[in-house]
């Protein structure tokens, strides 16, 4: 026994010296140490990448901004020249001019038909000027061509005159419609569409400037259509 101690007591304090020699402890902070230094090293690669675009469009601005515009009426159209620049156009302005000069000497130079020509033939000249300054494409034939291609420089062309139109046309039909709606219960409602209560159309001629919005107003309330069943058919 005595044996057994002497030969296993020197080992244990081997064992027990061994094992903080072992540098375990100072390995786990190098390994937490560049764990924390790897995980910032996306960053600047994300960055570049969220800029980009935006200096992209950034450029882009930039470079559409140095390049000259482009003319109000270029011929970017086949067959097509700007009125100001057409021969033809210059053409017909000169001889509609000359028509009406030559008009006006049958004339008194003070008379009343005198100045009514020579009032015609400023508007002429305005009209032929406005056509080349508001940039209209001609066409061989010397006349203005309207373009409803959707081209933005030509919005002024037809979209602007169409939604006008829609809306004159709109108002003239709403006023008419609420005319017609006020006078259905009057005794003789025939009577009132053959001669026309003027203080009534009058009243709602105004109030018809702003149908639009009228017109949404019954459409939320459903009053602006009748049933199927107060619909006559005459068959």
């Amino acid at each position: 026994m005595a044996s057994l101690t002497s030969i296993t007591s020197p080992t244990l304090p081997k064992s027990l010296c061994s094992k903080p020699k072992i540098p375990s402890f100072s390995q786990k902070p190098r390994l937490s140490i560049s764990c924390t230094s790897e995980t910032p090293q996306p960053e600047p690669t994300l960055q570049p990448l969220k800029v980009l675009p935006a200096a992209l469009a950034l450029s882009s601005i930039l470079l559409s901004s140095s390049l000259p515009s482009p003319p109000l009426a270029a011929a970017d159209i086949a067959g097509l020249t700007p009125c100001k620049e057409s021969k033809q156009f210059a053409k017909r302005e000169k001889q509609s001019i000359k028509k009406l000069e030559s008009a006006l000497k049958n004339y008194a130079p003070d008379s009343a038909p005198a100045l009514a020509i020579k009032a015609t033939i400023e508007k002429t000249k305005r009209r032929f000027d406005n056509y080349g300054k508001f940039g209209l494409l001609c066409g061989s034939d010397g006349l203005p061509h309207l373009i409803v291609s959707g081209d933005q420089r030509h919005w002024g062309e037809f979209i602007t005159p169409g939604l006008l139109f829609l809306y004159i046309a709109g108002w003239i039909g709403w006023v008419g419609r609420s005319y017609l709606i006020a006078i259905r219960d009057d005794k003789k409602p025939a009577m009132k569409e053959i001669i026309i209560d003027v203080p009534l159309a009058s009243g709602l001629l105004f109030r018809g400037l702003i149908w639009p919005v009228a017109a949404y107003r019954e459409f939320v309330n459903g009053d602006l259509v009748v049933d199927d069943k107060d619909v006559s058919i005459w068959g």
